[in-house]
């Protein structure tokens, strides 16, 4: 795997895991939870397209070594 993969999928991991917790400790210091609630669909969203790409891009990387 390249470094550049492995970046891509660490990036993507804090993106589908990192952000959501960030935003539940907000909520959870300011009491509105929409911060947590609109928080997830956008992590989400950009944390699955990228995981799901990173990974199709380390698959066709060992197909190929």
């Amino acid at each position: 795997m390249k470094n550049n993969n492995k970046i891509a999928l660490l990036v993507s991991l804090v993106v589908l895991v990192g952000f959501p917790i960030l935003f539940l400790f907000v909520s959870l210091i300011t009491g509105q939870w929409g911060y947590l609630a609109w928080s997830i669909p956008p992590s989400l969203a950009a944390g699955l397209t990228g995981l799901m790409l990173t990974l199709n891009q380390i698959k066709k990387a060992g197909k190929n070594a």
